[in-house]
């Protein structure tokens, strides 16, 4: 799709191949893809180290699969999960991303990566997740918070 990222890597998922489902974004949301992959190449010229996807388009079966939730921009391929070590950590990245001009949906320092969405609303959310026994919730900003990979 650009020069950093492919249509491959922003639908692979280890946890479809293990469960046998098929990850293959429909037209629709391939239009949606190349909105995601314009906005991660202008992330990967602000950061200038390679980003590495965790993950990026989930269909139905896979956001089930995974405990996404149910409107997940995932789901219409806007969300991307990444990491970027050479930049630093995820509240680092997170910090930058907020206080650069490219325009996102959300942004979300989710403990060990980094969730970004390039939903068209483009209503500059900055959360922070916090992992626990009840599941995941999301404040505004970025706070401390515990658990995986904080």
């Amino acid at each position: 799709m650009t020069i950093h990222f492919t249509l491959v890597e922003l639908c692979a998922s280890s946890t479809a191949e293990r469960l046998e489902i098929v990850n293959s974004p429909p037209p629709d949301v391939r239009d949606n893809l190349k909105v995601a992959v314009s906005g991660m190449e202008q992330v990967q010229g602000l950061l200038d180290h390679p980003l590495r996807v965790d993950s990026g388009y989930r269909c139905p079966a896979l956001n089930r699969a995974v405990n996404g939730a149910p409107n997940s921009a995932h789901l219409r391929g806007y969300a991307v999960d990444f990491v970027c070590p050479g930049y630093g950590s995820p509240r680092q990245i997170v910090e930058t991303i907020r206080d650069s001009g490219i325009p996102f949906d959300q942004v979300i320092c989710e403990g060990s990566w980094v969730h970004i969405s390039f939903d068209p609303q483009q209503r500059r959310e900055c959360l922070t997740a916090h992992f626990g026994a009840g599941g995941t919730t999301y404040t505004p900003g970025l706070t401390p918070h515990s658990a995986k990979g904080a």
